[in-house]
């Protein structure tokens, strides 16, 4: 077990009081696993990463990382984590190259390792053919795969990646996901924030779901998704009729749940979708109501969220 939390908690004062950012999370992360922690801005995630890190200090609680005891020894902590910051860390005014050489440099690293370790990592996340220009002259996807490399340049076991895609386009994000992957493979743990729903869901082997400071769900992808049974039925129909068809649809009682989709029609939750539709159909159609679509689905990491949290994370 690479990482595990008891009760972790962080709170921060305000003008007004206090607010509790981290409510106590139990969690535990295994060696060589990308770990996902999924949730909307403002849940605890990255405070709650920052404590892992040894950044900011926990109110209470208990952690161990790689087997360190986190509050008693923080500093041998530091020794096997690498940290990657959401706002990234390169320098305008240097090299790749240089930068990656000095990170190496300041963990005690000899200068010829330094550099053998250097020319492995600008190989190994496609930076080499300009590893010696400025930093400033880098693409965002660029900068961030040189931010990745200094969080692994003295080869830590576990690695903290705060919002990794956050602001890169497609390319520059998929790009990032076989880094990811390539990291785990290699043995290396992942601990990673993000929200984006199908990030967690494609990329992380575990993932951990946050809401106003709390763990409300973890496990699988997969297994999350299997806890909500049945199909997702998504009808377009016009706002104003919105309202009205949802009644409709919830008084049949073949939804077991259904919600407002905010000018986009209603969300329904059924058993069975194949059967469920066509009595829609015909429910709507004897109020007058026409959809203007109809879309029928397995449950996603969004209605995870909706079921524990009451709210969808899309809208979060």
């Amino acid at each position: 077990m690479m990482i595990s939390t008891i009760g972790l908690k962080k709170s921060f004062k305000t003008r007004s009081g206090s607010v509790d950012a981290v409510k106590g999370v139990d969690m535990t992360v295994q060696g060589g696993e990308i770990f996902g922690f999924l949730g909307p801005n403002g849940a605890g995630k990255t405070t709650t990463l920052r404590m892992l890190a040894t950044l900011i200090e926990p109110d209470g609680g208990e952690a161990t990382i790689a087997g360190v005891d986190l509050r008693t020894s923080p500093g041998d902590v530091r020794r096997v984590i690498g940290y990657v910051a959401q706002g990234g860390s390169t320098w305008d005014e240097v090299t790749a190259r240089e930068e990656l050489v000095l990170q190496a440099r300041l963990y005690g690293i000899s200068k010829a390792e330094a550099q053998q370790r250097t020319q492995k990592a600008l190989a190994a996340f496609q930076l080499t053919e300009f590893a010696d220009r400025k930093c400033k002259t880098y693409s965002g996807g660029q900068r961030r795969r040189v931010d990745i490399a200094l969080g692994i340049i003295h080869e830590p076991k576990i690695v903290f990646l705060d919002e990794p895609t956050t602001g890169l386009d497609p390319q520059s994000r998929a790009h990032m996901w076989d880094e990811v992957r390539r990291l785990r493979n290699e043995g290396v743990t992942v601990f990673l924030t993000t929200h984006y729903l199908d990030e967690a869901d494609a990329l992380c082997d575990r993932i951990c779901i946050m809401d106003g400071g709390e763990v409300v769900a973890e496990g699988t992808p997969e297994s999350l998704k299997r806890e909500i049974s049945g199909d997702v039925v998504t009808v377009g129909v016009p706002d104003h009729l919105a309202e009205k068809a949802l009644s409709l649809a919830m008084a049949e009682q073949f939804s077991r749940r259904g919600e407002l989709l905010g000018g986009d029609g209603i969300r329904l939750y059924v058993e069975s979708g194949a059967l469920a539709i066509p009595h829609l159909l015909r429910v709507l159609d004897g109020a007058g109501i026409e959809p203007g679509s109809i879309e029928l689905h397995r449950p996603s990491l969004d209605d995870v969220f909706l079921a524990k949290t009451g709210r969808s994370l899309r809208e979060s």
